[in-house]
């Protein structure tokens, strides 16, 4: 029987959520060269997430199936899931894609967008941190360090489009709420059915849709900078400090 750690699980999805906030950092400060500050943030948190996807999400999944599957089973389980992320990522990107050239527009469908990618990492995180706690520490980190970039995204373009750091901590904070709402409904409606395959999928699942988000949204974000070498530095730094933290955890 898998024992459930509500009260942990529930703390470290508020925690990572609630990083998604910190994206309103930088409109309360002056910055020389605000397009640096983007670049390092992007470039770390798609480090992060595919240091986390690689390393952390797929082994762990491949060690919840292959209790109960065969090897060939459980790479085709993987390899399934792990596209249908991918997938899920790239149809909500496509669909909540800014048609204008507007600031504010382009912080309202980054709201949506975050807040579509946070339920399921609210669900999983909650579900991971309930049945394995050094994973689901590791993948609080991972959710909480992308966040912030998440954030930002959402409160710069708010803010520079209504002059209001209300409306864009206001704005924020709901892309924020999403990842422990997630939690709630994975409390309410999933964790009497919890099981390996279940986690297993859903690691898959999560997997392929970090990978995307860092592969196809904040790597090649930080690129239209043209500063690669700075991209380039900071997603190997991203992918070091995930790799370290996993490995001390």
């Amino acid at each position: 029987m898998i024992i459930i750690n509500t009260n942990i699980a529930f703390l470290l999805t508020i925690i990572a959520g609630s990083a998604t906030i910190l994206g309103i950092i930088p409109i309360f400060f002056q910055f020389k060269d605000k397009d640096r500050i983007v670049i390092i943030s992007l470039g770390f948190a798609s480090g992060v997430m595919l240091s986390a996807s690689f390393f952390d999400l797929v082994p762990e999944a491949y060690h919840y199936l292959i209790g109960d599957y065969n090897q060939i089973l459980t790479i085709l389980f993987l390899l399934i899931f792990f596209v249908l992320g991918v997938l899920i990522s790239t149809y909500i990107d496509k669909n909540l894609e800014c048609q204008e050239d507007h600031l504010y527009r382009v912080g309202i469908n980054s709201m949506l967008a975050i807040i579509i990618h946070n339920l399921p990492e609210g669900i999983i995180t909650f579900l991971t941190a309930s049945v394995n706690l050094k994973l689901g520490i590791s993948l609080a980190i991972a959710i909480m360090l992308h966040n912030i970039p998440e954030g930002i995204s959402i409160a710069v373009p708010i803010f520079y489009s209504t002059k209001s750091k209300m409306k864009a901590l206001l704005y924020t904070i709901v892309a924020a709420i999403a990842e422990p709402l997630g939690a709630i409904l994975a409390f309410l409606f999933l964790k009497n059915f919890i099981n390996n395959f279940l986690l297993g999928i859903m690691l898959s699942l999560i997997a392929g849709i970090m990978s995307n988000i860092s592969l196809y949204e904040l790597f090649p974000e930080s690129l239209k900078y043209k500063r690669k070498k700075i991209s380039i530095i900071s997603t190997i730094v991203g992918l070091i400090f995930m790799y370290a933290s996993i490995q001390l955890l």
